[in-house]
Formats: structure tokens, C-alpha cells, sequence
């Protein structure tokens, strides 16, 4: 069955290169990035996978922790981070699912059922395997994002949708189109404009279905 957001995120054990983790336990009282990719020393997940080691301070200070997924193997996943301190410039201290058997990529609705992959494969064997999961501390699947082959993904994105989902989190906001941490949000329409003021003090009313306030501490 196709994984939706608010599903809990399954409670996989998976080999990786810092060895066996159950994903619950990884996630903990955190949130969890993982991020997947077809195929190890590539060129534009080589890429990817440093811009998340680079910004390793940033995941801290979001209380987050990132995971990647390549449909390799362990010793693979080990050589590989070399190329990618090396082009990066920074530690990858981070996890790599090995997935060969593909059990991850089907369980995480990545890839059909049948899907294998044949002798001599290349990346594009597996190339529906580019997906972003952010996991909030409860289990469960705040936002997924799915990419080709062809388009390296934007982790300011990635870090500004973590924030947007961070900030609502169990509180009646929403964030308007191109918000950034620290900007105005929208009031919940589940609150009438008393119950709004009550709770966040001052707003403004631009439509009467759109109120926005000062992003709360």
C-alpha cells in the first residue's frame, strides 16, 4: 500500500554502513530526513549526498537526523563516502541503507513489487528510488518528495519545508507560499478571529478566510 503523509513511517530494520538500525529507535524523540538514490558513485547523488554533509549544523539545529538509502551495499556505501568528503569538503557522518535485496525501496512504496535488478544494472534500473521523507518525532510522514534522474534536489528546500513543518507542528498555523523561517504565518481556519487573538495576539485580517500573525516563539 502506497505510504501517505500522516501514515506512520514503517518500523524497518535496515543494514547500513554504521551497521544494523531499527528506524523507530532512529528516529527517537527527533525528526528524520531520509533521502534515497539509485546507485552509488553517481554523479548527481554524489552531489546530493554532500550538500546534506554539509550541512550537518543545520540538522542539529533542527533536532533532525538525515539517513541516506542507495541500492548498493554496505562496503559499496563505505568507498563511496571517500568521493564524497573528498568533493564536499565535509564529514558524511550520516548512515547509508544498503538496499540491494530492493525490501526498503518496495516497503517505502519507491518501487513496484516486481522490480528487480538485473545483472550489470545502471542507475536507471532503479530510478524511481530518488525520494525525500521528513519523519516527525511521532513516526509519522509529514512530506515526501519524488524526483527524476535529472534534477538535483535543493536541500535549502528541503531545510525551509523542515522549518514550515517544524513551526506547525501541533499548532493551529499554516505557512503561505514562500515563507521562511521567521516571517508571518497563517491562522488555522479552525479558529474564529477571537479564539485567534486569544492565542496569538495581534492579527491581520487580509481575506475573512485569510489571517495571518507574527510566526509564534
Amino acid at each position: 500500500m502506497a505510504l501517505r503523509i500522516n501514515d506512520t513511517f514503517p518500523n524497518l530494520t535496515v543494514e547500513t554502513d554504521q551497521g544494523t538500525i531499527s528506524m523507530h529507535d532512529y528516529i527517537g524523540d527527533s525528526w528524520m530526513i531520509l533521502f534515497s538514490h539509485p546507485k552509488d558513485f553517481t554523479p548527481v547523488c554524489t552531489t546530493e549526498f554532500g550538500a546534506v554533509a554539509q550541512l550537518a549544523d543545520e540538522w542539529a539545529k533542527r533536532n533532525t537526523k538525515v539517513i541516506g538509502l542507495s541500492v548498493d551495499a554496505v562496503e559499496e556505501h563505505k568507498q563511496w563516502k571517500s568521493d564524497i568528503e573528498s568533493f564536499a569538503g565535509a564529514e558524511a557522518a550520516f548512515p547509508i541503507i544498503a538496499d540491494e535485496s530492493l525490501e526498503v525501496s518496495k516497503a517505502l512504496d519507491m518501487l513496484p513489487s516486481e522490480a528487480y535488478l538485473p545483472d550489470g544494472r545502471t542507475a536507471a534500473d532503479s530510478a524511481s528510488v530518488r525520494v525525500v521523507f521528513i519523519v516527525s518525532p511521532d513516526k509519522k510522514v509529514q512530506l515526501m518528495m519524488s524526483y527524476p534522474m535529472s534534477v538535483g534536489r535543493n536541500f535549502a528546500e528541503v531545510l525551509r519545508a523542515l522549518d514550515a513543518l517544524q513551526a506547525c507542528y501541533n499548532v493551529p498555523i499554516a505557512t503561505p507560499a514562500n515563507w521562511v523561517h521567521g516571517q508571518d504565518v497563517i491562522v488555522a481556519l479552525s479558529l474564529d478571529d477571537a479564539a485567534a487573538k486569544e492565542k496569538f495576539g495581534e492579527i491581520d485580517v487580509k481575506l475573512p478566510y485569510l489571517r495571518t500573525t507574527k510566526m509564534p516563539a
